[in-house]
């Protein structure tokens, strides 16, 4: 939006977000401010902060910063009237140095960007805020459980030698199974009755954290396949991989201006790392890590077992890159891809006639996965719809069809 896009009478708002407040201003299309007040983070306060912007001409557009945060109800208020928002990034250090900061400073600027065409970003979707919400509580709980276990183990190591013994050789399965299923009260010493106690404490919150973590990855997966289901048909793309690259979208593909854009978004963007005579690039340490450790999951997923990585991996050797130079160029290749996917997916590739072709043809699962040098239990998946990948599909279907 510039300002050659308004019309006299029109105006556009900007709004600073807080936890409990909003501060709303409205600029015309000359850039003159026309007034801002602040307003409650309430329905009734959303309801105001629009009535004051429409009171003052043709409301063409909003400016907010967070809309995913604090902006997210004043975003979804806009949204239902009708009006368009925009993400407006937050103003720069030497900007506010400058200008000096205030809630009507940064309201203002907010409807200056909009009114100067630097905030392009559609508004991030609402329901990203539902599948954050998810995936935050799913990887806490992950951590919570991760940090149970450890402190079983620690506590292992310090308890009386009897203890000790009896649970030094299981499992790290059945030792919280033994250990949430013991009776501490049947040991006479103090100490063992104690210690076993707070190990029988931690195991049973490492199954309630389990249990958890299971809920959640069901919540996780059904938001998904609601959402972006051909994102988990990828390989080596899971609900969180997947989850987390949808919450780093914005949840609205109409951000991503290029892959490029996307690619710097993650940090997979190659950056100039030469000297001299010698030419290189390295990966970059910006972007949204959590996003980079997403598409560093997808690479390791695939170096284990996808074919045509593994023959991507072999060409680089041969041409004498480094292992960080080939993971550099797998994930820039990885964020490419999960670009398109994003603002492009593939059409659903159908795999019902799979099986019945297959068991039409007297053929096993044994012999399918022979012919096109596969785990049977890759066949058996791809015909579940469990794991479908692309490649794997299309080269199954042309075989049966041949066989």
């Amino acid at each position: 939006m510039t300002v050659t896009n308004l019309e006299p009478g029109t105006l556009v708002g900007g709004v600073d977000t807080h936890a409990d407040t909003i501060h709303v201003a409205a600029v015309d299309s000359w850039g003159r401010q026309l007034g801002d007040q602040e307003f409650p983070t309430t329905p009734s306060g959303y309801r105001q902060a629009l009535a004051f912007l429409t009171g003052r001409g043709e409301v063409v557009g909003i400016g907010i910063e967070g809309t995913s945060s604090y902006g997210v109800g004043i975003t979804r208020a806009a949204g239902e009237a009708g009006i368009a928002v925009f993400e407006v990034v937050r103003p720069e250090r030497a900007v506010r140095r400058r200008e000096g900061k205030s809630d009507p400073l940064d309201a203002y600027q907010a409807a200056q960007a909009m009114l100067s065409g630097r905030a392009t970003a559609a508004a991030k979707s609402a329901d990203i805020t539902a599948l954050r919400a998810l995936h935050n509580a799913r990887r806490s709980a992950v951590k919570a459980r991760a940090a149970a276990q450890v402190q079983i183990r620690h506590q292992l190591v310090t308890s009386p030698a009897d203890l000790r013994e009896k649970y030094r050789n299981l499992t790290a399965a059945r030792l919280i199974q033994t250990l949430a299923a013991c009776r501490p009260s049947v040991h006479p010493d103090l100490e063992e009755r104690l210690v076993l106690t707070a190990l029988k404490s931690l195991a049973r919150r490492h199954q309630s954290l389990t249990r958890e973590i299971s809920e959640l990855d069901t919540e996780l997966t059904t938001m998904i396949e609601r959402a972006a289901p051909h994102l988990l048909h990828l390989h080596g793309v899971g609900n969180t991989t997947a989850a987390q690259l949808l919450i780093t979208a914005g949840g609205n593909p109409d951000r991503l201006r290029s892959e490029a854009s996307f690619a710097a978004l993650c940090g997979t963007a190659p950056v100039p790392a030469s000297s001299g005579k010698t030419t290189r690039h390295r990966l970059s340490r910006g972007g949204d890590r959590r996003a980079n450790n997403a598409l560093h999951t997808i690479a390791m997923a695939r170096l284990r077992n996808h074919p045509p990585t593994k023959a991507f991996v072999q060409r680089q050797r041969d041409r004498g890159r480094s292992t960080p130079e080939i993971l550099r160029l797998l994930k820039r290749a990885i964020a490419r891809e999960m670009f398109k996917q994003l603002t492009r997916p593939h059409e659903d590739l159908g795999v019902h006639d799979l099986r019945p072709t297959r068991q039409a043809k007297n053929i096993t699962l044994a012999a399918a996965a022979h012919a096109l040098g596969l785990a049977t239990i890759t066949i058996s998946r791809t015909e579940r719809g469990l794991h479908i990948t692309p490649e794997v599909v299309n080269r199954y279907r042309e075989w049966l069809n041949t066989a």
